[in-house]
């Protein structure tokens, strides 16, 4: 159940209370007036009408004074009367309710449930009764509030709210198949139920259904336009059907959330998915405004940056974040590999050395550990690199291109002809330029060889 419905259910539970109190007391208090006005009296009671008019009833006596406990919220009060009341009337169903009702109030739960369940009993068709104890049982085992909550829907089929709490309860049952055709009931007598609506649609959007949740979101915005959580669940179930205007729905979401950073960086991501990077970086600094970079902000603002090629901001970014997050190896080998663009070769290799200190298993790091020292022409670093990569996996085509380079400006001509070769085994004619060169060399290094 959503954080919305669960409150609702708690503000209907305050209004019921005082509802049910003051309908319930008109129903039962004249019953049992007359009753007891009807009672046959013994001889010596016989009197003038007049005189009798004068004589009280303890019982009512004793309602009244419990009424006025409760109207007060002195509800340990009225405990004592209400007692005195069922003790002389045990099928009393009014006064067991009123009981149950004081207890509720009182956070005295079994209390109240036995109450509810005696008033039950003593009055099968009393729907308030249901309806309370129903409520009573939702929040801490809402599996036993489905039956009484289903009998007050029996009783009361024209009120929507009743349905509305046994949806809730079949949801928080793991019920979602019976909560969702209850709910449907909700908004077939009340298409304006605002609480149903958003029910229905997050059953809908739980239950992978975002089509049939999209138009009871739509539904509920249209009134209340600015309502958070049908805002959030039109993104998502838009979000979840692959349609364009998801990202704007989610704008709309952090216009009324602003503080949602998870929203936030979500949006974002999608913004620089369809390589929209002025309104990512727009959405990020809003959410950067008024207060240091987080380290999740940095990231994400490293990542526009790299992604636009923009490697000295990129580096002022990552050498931020790294300041937040020393121990983070992702970080150190992002650093390493914007430098190693940057040709700062010395700066990148101290990153990936950092990176591979911290993760040695990352294949990645050691990749570009390798391509710095090829390129600062550190021959015997590249190989040595090369050799322990190979440890992890099989040299590649191109890997053998290199190792031959590096053999080759080392001046050793043999193991250069030999990683040449098996270049070209394995390329294939698959890159045409390294086919050539690998080729050229090869005769090269050949008459090289044979020379000596």
């Amino acid at each position: 159940m959503t954080r919305c419905a669960s409150s609702a259910a708690r503000k209907f539970v305050e209004r019921l209370a005082a509802i049910v109190l003051l309908s319930t007391a008109a129903a039962f208090t004249a019953p049992f007036l007359q009753a007891q006005s009807a009672a046959p009296q013994s001889p010596s009671a016989k009197s003038p009408a007049s005189k009798s008019q004068k004589i009280a009833n303890p019982l009512n006596d004793l309602l009244d004074e419990a009424r006025r406990a409760i109207d007060a919220n002195h509800f340990e009060a009225a405990i004592a009367p209400l007692q005195k009341v069922i003790a002389d009337q045990p099928d009393f169903a009014y006064a067991h309710f009123q009981l149950a009702y004081v207890f509720t109030a009182l956070k005295k739960t079994e209390e109240a449930r036995a109450e509810y369940e005696r008033t039950i009993a003593s009055d099968p068709k009393m729907s308030e009764a249901y309806l309370n104890l129903g409520i009573l049982l939702l929040d801490k085992d809402p599996s036993a509030a489905v039956a009484p909550l289903n009998k007050a829907v029996e009783l009361l089929p024209s009120q929507s709210r009743p349905r509305l709490l046994l949806g809730v309860a079949q949801e928080r049952s793991g019920d979602a198949k019976s909560a969702a055709e209850t709910l449907e009931g909700v908004v077939h007598l009340d298409p304006h139920d605002e609480e149903a609506l958003l029910h229905l649609a997050n059953l809908y959007l739980a239950a992978d259904r975002p089509a049939d949740a999209e138009p009871k979101f739509r539904a509920l915005l249209e009134r209340k336009p600015n309502d958070p959580n049908a805002l959030f669940g039109l993104a998502k179930s838009l979000d979840a059907q692959k349609k364009p205007e998801a990202a704007e729905a989610f704008r709309a979401y952090l216009a009324a959330q602003p503080g949602d950073a998870a929203v936030r960086a979500r949006v974002i991501r999608t913004l620089m998915d369809d390589q929209q990077y002025d309104a990512a970086l727009a959405e990020l600094d809003r959410s950067d405004a008024g207060h240091p970079p987080t380290l999740d902000s940095l990231k994400l603002r490293a990542d526009m940056q790299i992604a636009q090629k923009k490697w000295e901001p990129a580096t002022i970014t990552l050498r931020q974040a790294v300041t937040l997050a020393p121990g983070d190896a992702e970080l150190h080998g992002g650093l390493g590999r914007v430098l190693l663009q940057r040709r700062d070769f010395p700066a990148a290799e101290k990153e990936l050395k950092a990176a591979i200190q911290l993760d040695g298993k990352n294949i990645v790091y050691w990749k570009d550990l390798s391509s710095t020292y090829y390129l600062s022409k550190n021959y015997p670093a590249t190989l040595a690199v090369l050799d322990q990569i190979a440890k992890s996996e099989t040299p590649a085509a191109l890997t053998w291109f290199i190792r031959a380079l590096c053999y080759d400006n080392l001046h050793q001509p043999k193991p250069a002809l030999e990683a040449y070769q098996k270049f070209l085994e394995m390329d294939q004619n698959k890159n045409a330029d390294q086919v050539w060169q690998a080729t050229e060399r090869s005769k090269v290094l050949k008459r090289m060889i044979e020379k000596r």
